[in-house]
């Protein structure tokens, strides 16, 4: 017995459905083809019968009721018109010639055409034929049997029954095994989410390695199950994070408006208190800006504000804005230009995150220059940002891209971990890879975009 399950599937019913216009289809071509062949094949013998009665009526007209009689026995005796059937009776049906021992009492109107039974067991069984009144009274009657094509229409019936049996067969097993497919995969489906919502996110489809569109549903599924594993991730973390880089300033803070309020200060004592803690909640202030930043660059619609941009025409407006702060620590910004280098996107968004990554160049790459790069490659534009600092370790280059993770030796230095984090959301809206390479010494970080085309509409903002 089919499970219950399987019985209510939106697949079975649409199953059942495919099968009753699949059968219905066929039926229609089957009867088709039934009702085509026996027509022919009547067609046909209502042509040879006319031809016989022709000759015959032929024969009468030209040499008499005897010629017509001696025509008939001959074509009685002769084996090419064995499949015949002739009778001539007087005006009273009394037999002269013919195949039948007595007239069919069905046929007794004056001429047409029918068919009927043979008068006795002996005979033919069924026979079509036509009859007709001579001008001396007697009858003419000529047919063939229909033998042939009372089992050629058995014929048909029987194969239209087990075609019939073998379709709905083969349907229902095909139907059946369909549906307890794909109602084996969803319920897959089903029983993994199951497990999540009971004991957390670690749980994923499995994959049976046939690469269909149900491996391909599953395989979307895990990835964003594995998405959403690292955005729960990084809230606990950034929770964690922002509750560790707050409690310092936030305890500072308290402990001088505490003291404020124990002691009488002096005016100038008074400035300096109000002074670092406008500083201290400044900085806290720009921690939380940074972070509603990044949501909102997360939360936006790359086609909304896209359009083809100049990254070289950028990196160069950037490269200028930095070069003074580079000139303060002993270095340049220099840009290599690559020609007009474009991609889709947000020029504001871009301009910030290049800032982010050249600001970090500059505070963490000692006091050498600060090569910016960009370039056309067979893959898509690319803009490279170099330093000849200390570089990041290879196992800590993923996790610098998280909010608020910093490296031990930057902790002492001023910052709140957000501008990787930035330049990775800004990364992602534009479906760019970040790729991070020793620059001997130094770190090297690529941002690889995909191809954009020029617009004749966009010309001009490109350069803008």
């Amino acid at each position: 017995m089919l499970p219950a399950r399987t019985l209510r599937s939106s697949t079975f019913k649409l199953v059942l459905a495919c099968i009753a216009l699949f059968s219905g289809a066929v039926f229609a071509l089957l009867g088709y083809v039934y009702w085509a062949t026996t027509d022919y094949v009547r067609s046909q013998c209502d042509r040879a019968i006319s031809a016989d009665r022709a000759l015959l009526v032929q024969a009468y007209g030209t040499a008499g009721q005897d010629a017509l009689v001696d025509l008939i026995n001959r074509r009685i005796v002769e084996r090419d018109f064995e499949p015949g059937i002739y009778l001539l009776v007087d005006p009273s049906w009394a037999v002269l010639a013919g195949s039948l021992k007595s007239w069919p009492a069905a046929l007794r109107a004056v001429q047409g055409w029918a068919d009927f039974r043979a008068p006795e067991p002996a005979g033919h069984q069924l026979l079509r034929g036509t009859y007709e009144t001579l001008s001396d009274g007697s009858h003419l009657l000529v047919g063939r049997s229909l033998d042939d094509l009372d089992r050629f229409i058995v014929i048909i019936k029987t194969a239209l029954a087990c075609g019939a049996t073998l379709t709905f067969a083969l349907a229902a097993f095909a139907g059946v095994s369909v549906t307890r497919r794909t109602v084996g995969r969803i319920e897959a489906i089903n029983a993994t989410t199951r497990a999540i919502m009971q004991s957390g996110l670690g749980k994923r489809i499995p994959l049976r390695g046939t690469k269909d569109e149900w491996d391909q549903l599953a395989e979307n599924l895990n990835a964003m199950l594995d998405r959403i594993e690292e955005l729960v991730s990084e809230v606990g973390q950034v929770s964690d994070n922002v509750a560790h880089d707050l409690r310092t300033p936030l305890t500072r803070l308290r402990g001088r408006l505490e003291k404020a309020s124990q002691e009488v200060l002096a005016p100038e004592r008074s400035h300096t208190l109000v002074a670092d803690t406008m500083s201290e909640l400044d900085a806290v202030l720009g921690t939380f800006s940074s972070l509603l930043r990044i949501s909102r660059i997360e939360g936006l619609d790359p086609r909304a504000s896209f359009r083809v941009v100049d990254l070289d025409h950028v990196a160069g407006e950037v490269a200028e804005l930095f070069d003074a702060a580079a000139e303060e620590k002993g270095g340049r910004v220099k840009c290599e230009s690559g020609g007009r280098v474009l991609v889709l996107g947000d020029r504001d968004l871009l301009f910030e995150a290049i800032s982010n990554l050249i600001d970090n160049a500059i505070k963490h790459g000692g006091a050498g220059d600060v090569q910016v790069t960009t370039t056309n490659t067979e893959h898509g534009p690319t803009i490279a940002v170099s330093d000849r600092g200390a570089g990041i370790p290879f196992e800590e280059r993923k996790r610098v891209l998280k909010r608020f993770y910093r490296l031990e030796r930057s902790r002492n230095s001023p910052g709140n971990g957000l501008g990787l984090s930035l330049v990775a959301a800004v990364a992602r809206l534009h479906s760019a890879r970040i790729e991070m390479q020793d620059n001997g010494p130094g770190l090297n970080v690529q941002l690889h975009f995909p191809a954009a085309a020029d617009p004749a509409g966009d010309h001009a903002r490109s350069l803008t």
